[in-house]
Order: C-alpha cells, then sequence, then structure tokens
C-alpha cells in the first residue's frame, strides 16, 4: 500500500495534511516529527510532507529531522515551518521578519513546474509565519512570490524537494487540494487508490489469525457508528468468539438504552450482553462540576463496571476498541508538553488494567472513512449515519453538577429538537447536533408569571470528521419551533439560545 508521511512540528493544520491526502485517494500516516526513520522508511513511502508549527527555526532549540530523510530518494514537500527547515538544513539563509503575516495573501507563480500544474496565476493563499527566507540554499530556485513576500515557494527538481510558505492543505487557499494532488500523484507517483474495502478485508484476516480458538473478544459497545463498524468487523473475524458489552451509564439520550439494545439485535441477529449501572455511575459524579473530573470519574468507573462483566465471560483474552485516528493524535503529544484539550477515554490504559490484549481496528482511520467502510460491511443507514455521542454521555452536555433531574430535563429537551430535525429532514444534512443544559438560570414570564428556570443552548454543527466544523444553519422557523416546544413542553426550561461558534475557535462539544 502506497503511503504518504506527514511529520509533525506542531501545526493546527497538521491532521488536515493528512485527510487532504486522503481525500486525493492515497493513504497518509501522521507522525511526530522526531519519529524514528525506520517507524515509517519501508517499500510502501512515496513522499514526506514536513508540516508547518509554531516554532521558529532561528530558536536554538527549534525542533528538527534527521539528515537521513533527505537521502531517502523520495520527495519531500515542506510547508510553512516545513520551508524554511529545509532552507536552513541546505545552508539558506533566514531572518525575521519585520511583521508575522498571518492570513490571505495574492500568490503569483514566477516558474511553472509540476508542484504547480493546473494552478492559475493571482490566487488566494493562506498564509501563517514569522520567518523568511533571505538568500536561498544551493540548487533551489524560488517559484513563486507575494505582494510583500519575495520568496514564498522553492524547488529543487533535482532532488525532489518542494517548499511554501502558505499552507495548501486549508480551505482558505484557492487550489490548494490541486497542489497537494501534484505533490501526491505527479511528483511522488501515487497511483494506487486507498481502498476501505481491501483495508476491511486485511484487518478481518489480521484479527481472524491472531485469536485462538479458544479464545473470545470482548467490546464495549454503544451503538455509535464507531462500535458498530468494528462488531461487524469482528464478527466477520471471529464469529461466535465475539461478545459485546453495553453499559448502561445512565448518561444516555432519551430512551437510547432500549433503541441500542433492539437495533443491534435486529440487524447482527444475535444477543447482546446489557449491563444496568446507571445507580453506579450518578453516585460517583455527586457534587462534580469539573468537566476533566467528570471524564476521568466516569471512565474509571466503567473501567470498574467492565471489568467485572469481563471476567464473567470464559476465556475472554481479547479488547476491542473503536478507537479512530484522531483520537490517538489528540491523546499524545508530538512536540513536548501540549494543553490536553480533553481526555479520550478510549485510548487511556483500559487494556493494562483488565489485563487483555488490545485490538483497534479503526486506528489508522477518520470518521467518514468508517461511515464508508460501514456501508460496504451492509450497516444500514440508521445505525451508520447517527450523529455521534461523547463516551461520557450527557455529563458534559450539562454543564455543572449531574443530577437525575438535570439529566431529566436535558433528555426531554435534546428528544424534541431531534425529533424536529427528523420531521423536518434536516437530521441527515447535519453531522452532529444536541442540546446543552447551561448552569445558569434566567428571568422569564408564563402565565402573567414571573419565572426564574434553566437555559437550554442547541447546538448543531457540519463536518466531515469532527476536527473542523461549521455551525449549521438552520431555518429560523425550524428554531423558533423547537424553542417553542422545548419551553412549553419541558418543565423548568423558560429560555432557548443557539450556538453558532465554529471549530476552531470552540470545540464541538461544550465540555
Amino acid at each position: 500500500m502506497e503511503k504518504i508521511v506527514i511529520l509533525d512540528f506542531g501545526s493546527q493544520y497538521s491532521q488536515l495534511i493528512a485527510r487532504r491526502v486522503r481525500e486525493i485517494g492515497v493513504y497518509s500516516e501522521l507522525l511526530p516529527y522526531s519519529a524514528n526513520i525506520s517507524r515509517f522508511a519501508d517499500n510502501s513511502l512515496r513522499g514526506i510532507i514536513l508540516s508547518g508549527g509554531p516554532a521558529s527555526v532561528l530558536s536554538p532549540d527549534s525542533p528538527d529531522v534527521s539528515n537521513e530523510i533527505f537521502s531517502l530518494g523520495v520527495p519531500i514537500l515542506g510547508i510553512c515551518y516545513g520551508m524554511q527547515l529545509i532552507a536552513k538544513k541546505f545552508g539558506g539563509e533566514l531572518a525575521r521578519a519585520r511583521r508575522r503575516e498571518y492570513g490571505p495573501a495574492t500568490l503569483m507563480i514566477d516558474e511553472k513546474n509540476d508542484i504547480f500544474a493546473d494552478i492559475t496565476n493571482n490566487k488566494r493563499v493562506w498564509m501563517s509565519h514569522g520567518d523568511n527566507i533571505e538568500v536561498l540554499p544551493k540548487g533551489f530556485y524560488a517559484i513563486a512570490h507575494t505582494e510583500t513576500l519575495p520568496i514564498a515557494a522553492i524547488a529543487d527538481d533535482k532532488r525532489k524537494i518542494y517548499a511554501m510558505q502558505f499552507h495548501p492543505e486549508v480551505h482558505h487557499t484557492e487550489q490548494g487540494t490541486q497542489i497537494l494532488k501534484n505533490f501526491v500523484r505527479k511528483i511522488c507517483g501515487c497511483s494506487e487508490k486507498w481502498d476501505l474495502g481491501e483495508y476491511a478485508h486485511r484487518k478481518i484476516e489480521e484479527i481472524s489469525s491472531i485469536v485462538a480458538d479458544d479464545e473470545k473478544v470482548v467490546l464495549a459497545y454503544s451503538g455509535g457508528v464507531d462500535s458498530t463498524v468494528v462488531a461487524a468487523i469482528l464478527l466477520k473475524a471471529v464469529g461466535e468468539k465475539f461478545v459485546p458489552i453495553f453499559v448502561d451509564n445512565g448518561l444516555l439520550r432519551k430512551d437510547e438504552a432500549k433503541q441500542v439494545r433492539e437495533k443491534y439485535e435486529r440487524h447482527f441477529r444475535r444477543p447482546l450482553h446489557f449491563v444496568d449501572a446507571s445507580k453506579i455511575f450518578l453516585r460517583a459524579l455527586e457534587n462534580v462540576s469539573d468537566p476533566e473530573r467528570k471524564r476521568k470519574i466516569i471512565g474509571h468507573t466503567f473501567i470498574e463496571v467492565f471489568r467485572k462483566e469481563a471476567k464473567s465471560i470464559p476465556n475472554a483474552r481479547w479488547l476491542a476498541q473503536g478507537t479512530l485516528y484522531p483520537d490517538v493524535i489528540e491523546s499524545v503529544s508530538f512536540r513536548g508538553p501540549s494543553a490536553t484539550i480533553k481526555t479520550h477515554h478510549n485510548v487511556g490504559g483500559l487494556p493494562e488494567m483488565l489485563g487483555f490484549s488490545l485490538i483497534e481496528p479503526l486506528r489508522e482511520l477518520f470518521k467518514d472513512e468508517v461511515r464508508k467502510m460501514g456501508e460496504e460491511l451492509g450497516i444500514p443507514k440508521e445505525m451508520l449515519w447517527r450523529h455521534p455521542f461523547p463516551g461520557p454521555g450527557l455529563a458534559v452536555r450539562i454543564l455543572g453538577n449531574i443530577t437525575e433531574e438535570r439529566l431529566e430535563i436535558l433528555r426531554e429537551a435534546d428528544a424534541i429538537f431531534i425529533e424536529e430535525l427528523i420531521d423536518s429532514k434536516w437530521y441527515d444534512k447535519v453531522w452532529q447536533a444536541f442540546a446543552v443544559l447551561l448552569p445558569v438560570q434566567s428571568v422569564g414570564v408564563m402565565g402573567d408569571e414571573r419565572t426564574y428556570e434553566n437555559v437550554i443552548a442547541l447546538r448543531s454543527v457540519n463536518s466531515t470528521d469532527g476536527m473542523t466544523a461549521d455551525w449549521s444553519k438552520l431555518p429560523q422557523k425550524l428554531l423558533e419551533k423547537v424553542s417553542s416546544r422545548i419551553v412549553n413542553e419541558v418543565k423548568g426550561i423558560n429560555r432557548v439560545v443557539y450556538d453558532i461558534t465554529s471549530k476552531p475557535p470552540g470545540t464541538i462539544e461544550w465540555e
């Protein structure tokens, strides 16, 4: 399988590079800039991309790569910091820019070559840099400039090394995907289509070969897209040796536990191991309001409940998880100490604590790829296109303390929102939609009486895989109807607001 490796220097756009390459039809891997070359330099490697990053190559402790990557004989593309690093490595001269450039610029192409094939002049590109190349390294020549930047892109055709100061991976750059396609297809010579059907077949064979006849595989089944696709893979790989365990943590949406069970057993035609642990979770969360503490408590409580159930299954030796590529990337710092946005409970120490060996068939995939694979595996649309739901459930959609009363309020409001989205044919047009209960009370008037009750925030976003998202432009009449129903039908709510924040700067979930 052909692959392109992206070495990450800490850019907020690094995952987007990996996504864009896969959209072109070639498998990509995102690795730390410090990754050992032996980890990725094999017969499948067709090219390397050096990402952008917040550091300056002029700093004495700036991130660096081994000189060996330039002797592997594969094409290299540097983006932003990657361009500056290439210039520095090959003897160019750099200097601090008089003014940091961030935002749109107009690119003027000076030399047409493969990297700019089919790219028209005077296109908008997205800049983000604080250093400039003053003197080109030997063997390189400038191939583009902007009004304020004489050297905006460089090339060494002989060594097949290319670099650009702007970000082709972001949608703000016009024809950016075409530039990446030129690198991947024309320069790296990639032709093999990234085939999810073949990937699924290979994973099924791998799992079948490692699970012994007397061993069982357990899966924490949630009813979501990821665990459903994992279940389908495991059933094809090991059949009756697979045991799905569904833990009701009391933090699910209205009637969700019942619906998940019915859908699983109807489609897969086998029982779902069901555990009602709602009281255990709610006791553990009593008087806890900090979102990170909530996640950790739910994670630890889940491990305790799951361990007990798993031990009751004879010969359970393997644990399957629906870990996705973004989970892995966000949970591992590629550039030293970094800020944790949120804890991903499914990437942590669950297998080690249970003493199981781990199976993660989706670990290399993005969310939209998982859905495409699910289609190839014959999973029904109603299971495959269900909106994502966080592992900690409604605990991270109730800001503040978790109580039975607050859970019931949120369940009812959320159910109305989803019901109206379905009835208006908008549910399948958005990627994720839900309600959030705020720790705020506001004054209202209902039936000529003053009220002082809770506020519900509605959130709906459009996205491909959750890495970035735009708020959904839902019709005003739909929002008006949802608001009216919630205020009139859900006791304890007298105000509804709509979240119009995109990701970034916000996250999709509120906690």
